[in-house]
């Protein structure tokens, strides 16, 4: 550029222009340093990522590098225009030539051999590339959405999980002592973490979700643990006798079990009943053995018990049912009997048969449930037949 050139800017312009692009340079700044604070930036950072935010992040790196590259040659670029503009009310012509070069086409950027074979016999041997803070500029406004993009969503996803998670985490902590009971819920909580640092962007919103509520909802689940083990660990000699107490009234449950099964097998006839409940003979001996505030086994050995208890209880319920059956069975008998007798016709023949083939079956050792239903439904069909009424 010549001196006469009048691409050449005057002192006024130089200046204009010296003074918005330093404006410009310390909004940038303050910008990249923002970015640079980024809490999606210091996940990164802290945990090198894995997966789909790896392959994210290459480009976006790459990106961030160039923008703080261009944030040192615009910055090299104004203090040598400064340099030269200095303080003088006036600068001479080659000073201009100079500061507009500067604001124009700025420094170099890069020097690239050209291959033998691209040149000429007296052409340059390597291409020189300059840029300008316009071009600086612009490339870097051009980078600066692909990175905010992705820290904020790697952001997003550590907020979303975050919030959803310190709640649970609260509760585990509150737990104190008995946080070892909550153990999956501190495994689920971590692997949750692990993957949030690493690879967020492979979380989508509604598996975060459902990964948090799932943590949630077994944490609930484990409240009523939480709570028989902190009365356990308040009063350790009262849990032990409520164990054993426990399985005593097991063992006197399996007894009454046996009894009832014993009138079962010789009142009722039918087909193969449930095999006897197996208890574990050496169950109160372990809660004996126990060593104290061993509250996990304890609880173990507590659940053991009252789940015999329930097996014990299933078993007798359905056995005594066949009882109440034929004793059911026995008392509408009587009833219809008495009904015969007020209508008058419980001496009739029909009437008479079909009560003491019901008689007979109802009272044979043992008897057949069903028969013996059938020959009760067919006597108060009689009666009613004879009584001319509908039974």
């Amino acid at each position: 550029m010549s001196e006469a050139d009048p691409r050449m800017l005057t002192l006024a312009q130089i200046d204009g222009e010296l003074r918005f692009r330093s404006e410009e340079f310390e909004r940038i700044t303050a910008t990249l340093l923002e970015l640079d604070r980024h809490p999606g930036l210091t996940l990164i950072r802290r945990f090198p990522p894995t997966g789909v935010t790896e392959r994210a992040w290459v480009p976006v790196r790459e990106a961030l590098e160039s923008m703080w590259q261009d944030h040192t040659r615009l910055r090299t670029i104004l203090e040598a225009a400064r340099t030269v503009r200095g303080v003088r009310a006036r600068v001479d012509d080659a000073a201009r030539v100079e500061l507009t070069r500067l604001l124009r086409e700025g420094i170099e950027v890069s020097r690239t051999p050209i291959p033998m074979a691209l040149r000429s016999l007296t052409g340059p041997s390597e291409q020189v590339l300059t840029a300008g803070p316009a071009e600086t500029v612009h490339r870097m406004r051009s980078g600066f959405p692909r990175v905010a993009e992705f820290l904020d969503a790697v952001d997003a996803v550590n907020t979303r999980i975050m919030s959803g998670l310190v709640p649970i985490q609260d509760r585990v902590d509150a737990a104190g002592a008995l946080a070892g009971e909550l153990a999956e819920v501190q495994a689920g909580i971590a692997d949750l973490l692990r993957r949030s640092a690493t690879d967020p962007l492979a979380l989508t919103p509604e598996e975060i979700d459902a990964r948090v509520a799932g943590l949630d909802a077994m944490l609930k689940s484990r409240a009523g643990a939480l709570a028989r083990a902190a009365a356990i660990r308040a009063d350790w000699p009262a849990a032990l006798a409520r164990a054993r107490a426990g399985w005593e009234t097991v063992r006197a449950s399996a007894e009454h079990h046996d009894r009832v099964r014993a009138e079962v097998e010789a009142k009722i006839s039918t087909g193969p009943l449930p095999p006897r409940e197996i208890l574990d003979a050496g169950l109160v001996a372990r809660v004996d053995a126990l060593a104290a505030g061993a509250v996990g086994e304890l609880m173990a050995a507590q659940a053991a018990i009252d789940e015999a208890s329930a097996r014990v209880a299933a078993a007798t319920e359905l056995l005594q049912g066949l009882l109440d059956r034929r004793a059911e069975l026995r008392g509408r008998l009587a009833a219809y009997r008495a009904k015969a007798a007020r209508l008058g016709v419980v001496e009739d023949h029909e009437v008479l048969a079909a009560a003491r083939l019901a008689e007979e079956l109802a009272a044979r050792r043992p008897c057949d449930l069903a028969a013996v239903t059938r020959a009760v439904a067919d006597y108060q069909r009689v009666v009613g037949e004879k009584s001319g009424r509908k039974p």
